[in-house]
């Protein structure tokens, strides 16, 4: 039987807290569904804790005895251990519907944004980093215009994993609602590590997943959430406009990055600020 959202997201934070991770910032609303969540599931019959995998993290400095960050620890420490943690990472992997290769994450860990996308994808999976396909190359065209490197900037996704399909070869799909649940603590984890200034949900799964809104981009897009107290902006994904290559479309990207940028208080010239507009 298909394992529920609630026991997979539970079963995430379990494994979260028995690797050392002891805390969470999550908004009210997700606090009160955890409650719910976690009153049946606290009469369950103890459970023995899984053995760590032979390649988890060895001790290191400002680490724990057992290999787990610790307050002391920096960023980078943070993030190698959850990388290692993702790789190994059951709630995901027991699904049966996510392929092997897992692809955590790039870019600067001391970014002051955070763009979080959904899955990756045929290109993404065979290089082991997030976005560098088709839909890649279009984001690296929007953080030029930008007036950013990618390199300082913290690239994700709401899933490790590549959805699996039959007969699959180059062809890609949207992880499921399963799927997400199963990596949410892992890109929750990350966000808490990075401490961005400004994140950037591209597209409606990385907005279902982060933020818990539902709906259309349309009707996400124009206005701030917030994610772990950090303000987050919902936008296209950048395949969006691959197959809409339109100046309203590019407009709408761009009035959403023009936002992002305005709040992170990078200047922004008369010229970026026309772009994408009709003549």
């Amino acid at each position: 039987m298909a394992a529920t959202l609630a026991e997979l997201v539970l079963e995430g934070l379990r494994n979260l807290r028995e690797a050392g991770v002891s805390h969470l910032a999550i908004d009210d609303s997700a606090r009160s569904i955890l409650r719910k969540w976690m009153l049946p599931a606290d009469r369950r019959p103890h459970q023995p804790a899984p053995v760590a995998p032979s390649g988890a993290v060895a001790p290191r400095a400002a680490f724990s005895g057992n290999g787990v960050p610790t307050a002391e620890s920096g960023v980078e420490e943070k993030l190698a251990f959850l990388r290692e943690r993702a790789a190994a990472w059951q709630p995901a992997r027991k699904l049966g519907t996510l392929r092997e290769t897992m692809v955590f994450a790039v870019g600067n860990p001391h970014a002051r944004l955070m763009l979080v996308g959904e899955a990756p994808g045929y290109d993404e999976e065979r290089l082991q980093e997030p976005f560098v396909g088709k839909a890649g190359q279009k984001l690296n065209q929007i953080l030029k215009a930008m007036g950013i490197a990618r390199e300082e900037i913290y690239i994700s996704n709401i899933c490790k994993f590549r959805p699996a399909m039959p007969n699959q070869g180059t062809g890609n799909r949207p992880p499921s609602d399963e799927e997400i649940a199963s990596c949410l603590p892992l890109i929750l984890a990350e966000i808490r590590a990075i401490r961005p200034a400004c994140i950037v949900c591209l597209g409606g799964t990385a907005a279902k997943g982060l933020l818990g809104q539902m709906g259309s981009v349309s009707s996400l897009r124009g206005r701030f959430y917030e994610v772990q107290g950090i303000p987050a902006r919902v936008t296209y994904h950048p395949s969006y406009l691959l197959r809409n290559d339109t100046l309203g479309s590019k407009r709408a990207v761009w009035e959403d990055m023009l936002s992002v940028m305005d709040r992170l208080g990078m200047p922004i010239s008369p010229q970026q600020a026309n772009y994408f507009l009709a003549r």
